[in-house]
């Protein structure tokens, strides 16, 4: 389990004294129930599933119910107004943006993504390092063998076996593979060109290649396929280590080569969120700094700012306040479990400023 740095709770009295002047309680007027539904990330997922439980018994009259479908179909849902709230691991493009006005990206929490594999014969104790050009020729089907040259001089000094790799990819529309697909096409210009990035993609077809729903999927897939590579969210990082999987070493910006820590995914955020805009899209992978752990983001409450009635608005408004207050939700007993990073102080300010706008 990692540890959260200790971050300053700066605006934490200014969301306080928010949620007194919209008049959020309970969320819920007396002899009402507000049901609020949330799909999409299963990244996000595990998070949502601690705090259901803990936020229902302070909040009577409000039901929250969560369902893992990928960061896809929670986007597509929110969109279509049948979910409250669509958890998303990506931001909502600037062209989907265009066609609904009304929606808002609030970030909720930020989160990493580690590289896991299955390698007969290499030691548990050892990370193998692996960059996002050589990840993409993998996918590509460019790279065959886990004792390639190209593999083997990232790892000197490793005995590389013999042994067919498989790549493993999402099935489901995922904000894992628009993390993933984007560090592959920051990181070289091929596969940019020919693949992009997204929430889907046309993955290059590959021989023995293996798909998986949610990051539930992925995780089971590498256990079952001795060879296999393949992208995991890292609130999955404890039950993937549990399975016995490898944990890559993942090459970043600056050309070292780090894991997913409380310390790695600090750096990356420090020297990134500075640019978030106020509308909150924003990339936070490849950020500059030697200690930037590369593969890192927002994780995104996708909702839209008119709601059927008043009163889900309020109860609403109130769940996601309690979700980014550092006090509440956004508290280290809370992320710890899953390995996220609170907000920092300079994006609390904007989240809480586009959850004011759900009416």
């Amino acid at each position: 389990m990692i540890r959260l740095p200790r971050l300053r709770s700066v605006g934490v009295a200014a969301v306080l004294a928010m949620v007194a002047t919209l008049g959020l309680g309970s969320g819920a007027a007396a002899g009402s129930e507000i049901q609020l539904t949330e799909t999409g990330s299963s990244l996000l997922y595990p998070l949502f599933n601690i705090w259901v439980p803990v936020y229902s018994k302070t909040h009577a009259g409000v039901t929250i119910n969560t369902q893992s479908t990928g960061s896809g179909t929670g986007i597509a849902d929110a969109l279509n107004g049948t979910v409250e709230i669509g958890s998303s691991d990506a931001y909502m493009p600037t062209a989907q943006m265009q066609q609904d006005p009304n929606i808002l990206n609030i970030p909720l929490a930020i989160s990493a993504q580690q590289v896991m594999y299955n390698l007969p014969g290499v030691s548990s104790g050892v990370h193998l390092h692996l960059s996002g050009a050589v990840l993409a020729l993998i996918y590509e089907g460019k790279v065959t063998n886990w004792n390639d040259p190209t593999i083997q001089k990232l790892n000197p000094g490793v005995s590389l076996p013999n042994f067919p790799i498989v790549p493993v990819h999402r099935a489901d529309g995922s904000g894992d593979t628009f993390l993933f697909t984007q560090y592959l096409s920051f990181s070289t210009r091929s596969w940019s060109k020919a693949v992009s990035y997204g929430t889907s993609v046309s993955w290059p077809s590959v021989q023995g290649s293996v798909t998986g729903v949610g990051n539930g999927g992925i995780v089971q897939e590498l256990v079952n396929t001795p060879g296999s590579v393949g992208y995991v969210g890292i609130s999955w990082l404890s039950q993937a280590l549990q399975d016995h999987l490898g944990e890559a070493a993942v090459e970043n910006r600056a050309g070292r080569f780090l894991l997913p820590t409380s310390a790695t995914i600090a750096a990356a955020a420090q020297a990134r969120v500075k640019q978030t805009p106020a509308d909150e899209r924003i990339s936070l992978i490849l950020a500059p700094g030697v200690n930037s752990y590369p593969i890192i983001n927002f994780e995104y409450a996708i909702v839209s700012r008119a709601q059927p009635s008043s009163q889900v608005a309020a109860a609403l408004r109130t769940f996601l306040i309690w979700a980014v207050n550092p006090n509440e939700g956004n508290s280290a007993k809370f992320l710890t479990q899953v390995h996220f990073l609170p907000l920092p102080a300079n994006v609390l300010p904007l989240s809480t400023k586009q959850i004011r706008e759900i009416k």
